[in-house]
């Protein structure tokens, strides 16, 4: 029986990145003498099992048969005849499939660190192509690791194209897409991610409504990257240097929706956008089924993202709808995303990166101003129902009056 650290941790440590998970194989052994040392199996689709002291996981080497459709159609095979070599094949990428032994001694049977050294996201084996799901993985390490100069070899390409052309994407589950997606999303480069799927054909199966964005103009004056596709990706590249989270991230990838199916006789115009827009932001939330945070955070972003632009130039009135949209007084974060991912839109314009964004301080102020209205005087005033509700609706009114008044003499002043 030996026991070997592979994958992520070895990669990482010869990259001199921080090692966070480690996952184990351990080679000739079954797992009825796994449990005589005390390990606890866990899960059912293959052997697996937690250290007795650790807790860390640690899974009999074994080998892999493509048996059906998609990322759950193998069978999978171990005992202890099953080799290390054998259990390393399997994996995606050449990085991924190194070991080490106790003794810190490096097994690297399909040139991993070779293409560390070279930068390069390489497949281990022909059998890649096997896996719908390593479509979304090569992309997501193309984003995690584009700052040290990654690249994606030409032959994986190919292999990741004929993975998308063969429909075989469709029979991904929701969970595991949105894992993946999720995860690349939080990158220190989520637009590569997409670029990488946009280049290999996997985003028209997977996102369509985002696929579709490339290629689309918008009126130069404003965005002089003119490509819709374009924009999204310096958006999300916007994101990531902001340290946003994910909702904001999600809402940054869709808010432009409604550009993909402006005719093209009104290009680059897009007028109503943020409109015809949700439709297609809803289809994508419960198609990926995104968590309730990231799909609310993307309609009201794709909605009401011009407004935000426009927020020094909106009427008391209509500011007024806006936070009542995001329901201010209780959800003030959902507000406050809201505002970042507007100045992320702003920034992610070709020139337009380290351009002040004064709307964010006002729409900040003005939900502060609405929140700090009491609704204790009316109260005391005995008012109550629609009554309570009108006076509490002209008391907010009259207070962002007064804001923007404010606001505008400071301007001049």
């Amino acid at each position: 029986m030996q026991i070997y650290k592979v994958g992520g941790a070895v990669r990482d440590r010869l990259l001199g990145q921080p090692v966070t998970d480690i996952d184990w194989v351990v080679v000739g052994a079954t797992s009825d003498e796994m449990l005589i040392k005390g390990y606890r199996p866990v899960g059912t689709d293959f052997p697996v099992f937690l250290h007795p002291l650790t807790g860390e996981e640690h899974a009999l080497a074994r080998t892999e048969r493509k048996s059906g459709v998609g990322y759950g159609g193998f069978v999978f095979h171990a005992s202890p005849e099953v080799t290390l070599e054998q259990d390393l094949i399997r994996r995606d990428l050449t990085i991924n499939a190194m070991a080490e032994d106790k003794d810190g001694n490096l097994t690297d049977p399909y040139g991993g660190q070779h293409d560390l050294e070279a930068r390069i996201l390489r497949h281990v084996s022909p059998a890649f192509a096997e896996d719908p799901l390593r479509v979304l993985r090569v992309a997501r390490f193309a984003a995690r690791y584009a700052g040290h100069g990654f690249s994606i070899a030409p032959e994986t390409m190919d292999l990741m194209r004929q993975l998308s052309e063969s429909g075989e994407l469709q029979a991904l589950t929701p969970e595991r897409s949105w894992k993946e997606i999720s995860r690349a999303l939080m990158e220190d480069h989520p637009e590569v991610f997409i670029r990488v799927l946009h280049d290999c054909g996997a985003l028209k199966e997977l996102m369509p409504e985002v696929e579709a964005l490339f290629g689309v103009p918008q009126p130069e004056a404003h965005h002089p990257e003119i490509d819709t596709g374009e924009h999204v990706l310096n958006v999300l590249q916007q994101t990531a240097r902001h340290q946003q989270p994910l909702s904001v991230r999600w809402a940054c990838l869709l808010h432009d929706l409604g550009k993909g199916v402006t005719p093209e006789s009104e290009w680059p115009r897009h007028i109503a956008h943020e409109h015809t827009g949700l439709p297609l932001i809803k289809a994508l939330n419960e198609r990926l089924r995104a968590p309730r945070e990231c799909q609310e955070l993307a309609l009201l972003v794709g909605q009401y993202h011009t407004h935000g632009h426009r927020a020094l130039e909106l009427k008391p009135s209509t500011l007024l709808e806006l936070l009542h949209s995001f329901d201010v007084y209780r959800r003030p974060q959902r507000f406050q995303e809201f505002i970042c991912a507007c100045e992320m839109d702003a920034r992610g314009r070709l020139g337009f990166e380290q351009r002040d964004y004064p709307q964010a301080s006002y729409l900040q102020g003005a939900a502060e101003t609405a929140r700090a209205v009491s609704v204790q005087p009316l109260l005391e005033k005995g008012l109550k129902g629609q009554e309570l509700g009108n006076a509490l609706k002209e008391a907010r009114l009259d207070q962002l009056k007064v804001y923007k008044a404010d606001y505008q003499q400071r301007l001049r002043g």
